[in-house]
């Protein structure tokens, strides 16, 4: 199969290149102006709707890119860069395939938890409606932009990833210093929800969502087994041979890092995979003790 994908050099898009690869699948990377740009790239201007022609003939698209949600504090002007990054790259991207004169037969996009907002106890499906921060309506809208492919019959998946889990990026390589120092410790009350999974996981979902006919709109990309932030950095810090004593208070969190904090840090997201699991996905690594124990081990 020929597979165009966007965002193909962040933690997600090069783990996904590189299992493709391995079966011998074709990969193009859609490649922004400025970007580094290798033989077999395809040029693409999202803020122009520019798509190279050469996209014809591709059977699938993941659609990755977008900019990095923790990566400085949410002003106005950071987050019209997250919007436009989101919303209205992939309306251009959509754009984009409505030209071929043979569109793919499948996108996937990505998407994020942020979709439901701070829901406390809630078990949250796919059914359940958005929440009304900055991160649901920027989900909510970014979705809105890629269902726009299944007018062009573009079967259309939008995975909504939970908290990834690889040493070498992501959330987990942010907090792995701290806790290696045994500074490590819960956030807030340490009660809110965290759900996750492994970056192989995420690999795997992706794939199953191109190879499973049957899926289509919303899917969240989970684990079946969230767990509360508490027990997160207790086995976090378990893993490490670690103490993880160190609290993070809600007011420290907050000055620190803004409106962000209540949005990532702070907020409660217990979220079930059921339109995975009942799809036939098999987790790789379902439980956090033994998915944090072969990520670190990996590291090494």
């Amino acid at each position: 199969m020929k597979f165009l994908i966007s965002g193909a050099t962040g933690l997600v898009g090069t783990a996904l290149a590189e299992s493709l690869r391995r079966d011998r699948h074709e990969i193009t990377r859609l490649v922004r102006p400025g970007g580094e740009v290798r033989s077999g790239d395809l040029h693409w201007d999202p803020s122009a709707g520019a798509l190279d022609l050469g996209a014809e003939g591709t059977d699938c698209v993941v659609h990755l890119a977008g900019a990095s949600i923790a990566d400085g504090r949410w002003n106005a002007e950071r987050k019209q860069v997250l919007r436009s990054s989101r919303v209205e790259a992939t309306e251009h991207l959509v754009a984009g395939l409505a030209r071929l004169k043979t569109p793919p037969k499948v996108l996937v996009c990505a998407s994020a938890i942020g979709y439901y907002g701070d829901r406390g106890e809630e078990s949250l499906t796919e059914e359940s409606p958005p929440g009304s921060d900055f991160l649901s309506l920027l989900a909510r809208d970014w979705e809105g932009a890629a269902a726009g492919a299944e007018k062009l019959h573009i079967r259309t998946v939008m995975l909504r990833f939970g908290i990834i889990l690889a040493a070498q990026g992501g959330a987990l390589a942010k907090m792995l210093p701290p806790f290696k120092f045994g500074l490590g410790g819960k956030i807030g009350s340490g009660k809110q929800w965290m759900s996750w999974l492994t970056l192989e996981d995420a690999v795997g979902c992706i794939r199953h969502g191109i190879e499973n006919a049957g899926l289509r709109g919303p899917v969240n990309a989970v684990t079946p087994n969230p767990v509360r932030n508490s027990e997160f950095t207790r086995v976090l810090g378990h893993a490490l041979h670690r103490p993880a004593i160190l609290p993070l208070p809600s007011f420290v969190a907050r000055a620190a890092f803004g409106e962000m904090a209540d949005a990532l840090l702070l907020s409660s997201q217990r979220v079930v995979p059921r339109r995975l699991e009942a799809s036939g996905y098999r987790f790789l690594a379902p439980e956090l003790e033994g998915a944090l124990r072969t990520v670190l081990h990996e590291k090494q």
